[in-house]
């Protein structure tokens, strides 16, 4: 794997398909990330070999105790972030894109700023 925010990116997206389709497998991660299928196999070795998810005999792919957390988080970033611009007028498909690169970058002070300036601007 490339580096931590390539498996950032790799664990939020088992999330999402855990979420939205109850399952996720390899070839559901690399038509969702626009990745190759070995990529994808390369990545989950390193994911699995570092306890952050596990595989079943099936091919399906499920998040551990230490990868869920950070899946959730970069799962929420990506949506506050997204919603933060698309509120200053970034256009969605825009906002997704930028979201997705800086929900790697941003401090957690700069977050909680963002993210309680949004909130309460929503209320």
């Amino acid at each position: 794997m490339h580096s931590y925010r390539s498996a950032e990116d790799y664990l939020e997206q088992i999330l999402i398909l855990l979420e939205t389709k109850g399952y996720a497998r390899s070839v559901d991660i690399a038509g969702a990330l626009e990745v190759k299928k070995p990529s994808v196999s390369v990545a989950m070795k390193k994911l699995r070999e570092n306890g952050y998810v596990s595989m079943e005999k099936r091919g399906r792919i499920s998040l551990t105790d230490k990868g869920y957390p950070i899946a959730r988080q970069t799962c929420e970033r990506h949506k506050a972030l997204t919603g933060f611009l698309i509120k200053l007028g970034v256009d969605e498909q825009t906002a997704r894109a930028d979201a997705c690169r800086m929900e790697h970058v941003l401090s957690d002070k700069s977050f909680e700023a963002i993210s309680g300036a949004f909130a309460s601007e929503n209320r």
